[in-house]
């Protein structure tokens, strides 16, 4: 099979240039003619045999056979031409289809979303999957619209609407008919010589009872059955008898590390569990105050069944064990003195975590909770202390967003989901309280990014209404990557833990950093100028009253 340079066209073996217009003319000659001779006739195979580089191939259709060269260039032309705009025309139908779809085009206007739902307890006959229908925007998405004086207009409209109003806090009745049976399992006494708050429950199962078959931590989680073998193994030897009866030490935590997420509470956590005198839960963030006892795991994920308060408590029993064989000493029984041992839980969301309230408190005031995690744990510990970590709230954020994303991280789309975050918040705070939009799970669930995690103050204040000033540490991220021993110090002091030896504490202050940003994230390099811009006039009101509070302008966080 062999192709003519001169004419392009087919040629079979038995039928070589009858059909050319070059070579076929009215006084054509076969012998004459240098390219019929093969002169300058350059021959294209296909049969795997090298082809000369300067040849030029253009292979015509059966149809085209009886036109002229110039005729057939112009038609192939056009075929291209038209087969061109078809696909452009196809193209351009399906971005109209998906940009109608999701709301990007024919947008009315560029800073205005729907308007908020005026009674949130509507939610209450709503299923999951609709709750983030709540605070849906009209069709537009700021996130396109990257210009900051405009953005800067809604952060405007935030800041003339923020009121640090001191909340009404519940009595004791109120909480108890709430939760019955956690009043009924925790007694409002522990032992006077432990310092962590215990007390002694009687058993009443047998040597053959299992008694974790029905904690849910064990059955919803893999991770956690390994430990609770172990606890089945030994839980016989740690029962107190008395009286031909059994009894269980059960403990409670007698500090709380309570946010922020993203703020190094692993770090402290990690460094924290290395003093001989403080231990921890069995899993480090067990989230039984603000999501396990509700049965929320996931919100998106619907409710679970509850997670009672037994089971939080079988999470410190490794802890009570070691507490038990302290009580059980002679130096304690013999000589007075008391149990030295305290046990720590460090849930991140303990802090700023209300968004079930809707689903199970009513007679809300104004889309507020009428009860908050803090009411219930002073219930049972009034002197619980509390020890919070908190960083810039902007790079929070940042940091928050990198490790919660789950695909197509960049800073282009954090910017554009803080815009976005930034106008729902603006269209809850114009028809609600603050404190309303702060615990509003369907804005907090809406919202691309967890902004409201970052606005401290709201909470701390939350959290003083019902525990002193004295009871809460609060701590700064920056300064404890700085000067760590310093940092931990602080903490001991604030626990009133014994001394360290040299060895010791070098362990807890030397040792790397835990939970650090992963090197694929780091990757991904700082937020935009602009979009840190906006976030810090956003949160610069919230820092001030902040640094009010605790009389420290630190975290006004001017030099991060």
């Amino acid at each position: 099979m062999r192709y003519c340079i001169n004419c392009c066209i087919h040629l079979l073996p038995n039928d070589l240039h009858r059909q050319c217009f070059r070579c076929r003319g009215p006084d054509h000659n076969n012998q004459k003619c240098p390219v019929c001779r093969g002169e300058n006739k350059i021959p294209l195979y296909t049969d795997r045999k090298q082809m000369k580089w300067l040849a030029v191939l253009e292979v015509r259709t059966d149809h085209c056979e009886s036109w002229n060269g110039f005729f057939c260039l112009r038609k192939g032309k056009l075929c291209s031409l038209m087969f061109g705009l078809i696909i452009m025309t196809l193209v351009m139908v399906s971005y109209i289809l998906t940009g109608a779809k999701h709301g990007l085009l024919l947008i009315p206007s560029p800073f205005h979303y729907g308007a908020f739902a005026s009674n949130p307890s509507l939610m209450d006959n709503e299923s999951l999957s609709d709750v983030k229908d709540y605070y849906q925007p009209s069709k537009m998405n700021i996130s396109y619209v990257k210009d900051y004086p405009s953005i800067k207009l809604i952060i405007d409209t935030i800041t003339s609407k923020i009121e640090f109003i001191t909340r009404q806090r519940p009595d004791l009745e109120e909480l108890r008919k709430q939760e019955p049976h956690m009043f009924s399992v925790i007694p409002n006494k522990f032992l006077p010589n432990s310092k962590n708050p215990c007390w002694y429950e009687e058993y009443r199962g047998n040597t053959t009872t299992d008694p974790y078959a029905t904690n849910s931590y064990a059955l919803y989680s893999k991770r956690f059955r390994i430990i609770f073998d172990y606890l089945r193994k030994v839980f016989w030897n740690h029962l107190y008898h008395y009286k031909d009866k059994h009894y269980r030490l059960r403990c409670l935590p007698h500090f709380y590390i309570i946010g922020q997420p993203k703020c190094g509470t692993t770090d402290l956590y990690d460094r924290l569990r290395l003093h001989p005198d403080v231990r921890f839960s069995a899993i480090k963030e067990p989230h039984w105050w603000t999501r396990k006892r509700f049965g929320i795991i996931r919100l998106r994920d619907g409710f679970h069944d509850r997670y009672p308060v037994e089971d939080y408590l079988d999470l410190f029993d490794l802890a009570a064990h070691q507490i038990q064989s302290v009580l059980q000493s002679d130096a304690v029984k013999e000589r007075g003195k008391r149990n030295n041992i305290i046990i720590g839980e460090a849930s991140a969301s303990t802090m700023w975590d209300n968004n079930a309230w809707i689903f199970f408190y009513d007679n809300s005031t104004e889309g507020e909770p009428p009860f908050l995690i803090q009411d219930f744990i002073h219930a049972f510990q009034p002197n619980a202390k509390l020890i919070i970590m908190l960083r810039d709230p902007v790079e929070r954020l940042y940091s928050d967003y990198l490790y919660f994303a789950s695909a197509n991280k960049s800073a282009e789309d954090f910017h554009e989901k803080v815009a976005e975050s930034l106008q729902l918040f603006e269209g809850c705070v114009l028809d609600f309280s603050l404190r309303a939009c702060v615990y509003n799970n369907t804005l907090n669930n809406a919202m691309p990014v967890r902004l409201q995690v970052g606005l401290y103050v709201v909470y701390l204040l939350d959290w003083l209404t019902v525990f002193k000033k004295d009871q809460i540490l609060v701590l700064r991220l920056e300064d404890h990557a700085s000067n760590m021993r310093y940092t931990m110090h602080m903490v001991f002091q604030f626990l009133d833990l014994g001394p360290l030896s040299e060895k010791q504490e070098a362990l807890i202050t030397k040792s790397p950093a835990s939970n650090t940003r992963r090197p694929e994230d780091r990757s991904l390099g700082p937020m935009l100028p602009t979009t840190k811009a906006i976030l810090r006039d956003f949160y610069r009101p919230f820092n001030t009253k902040l640094a009010q509070v605790l009389f420290d302008d630190a975290f006004l966080w001017k030099r991060t």
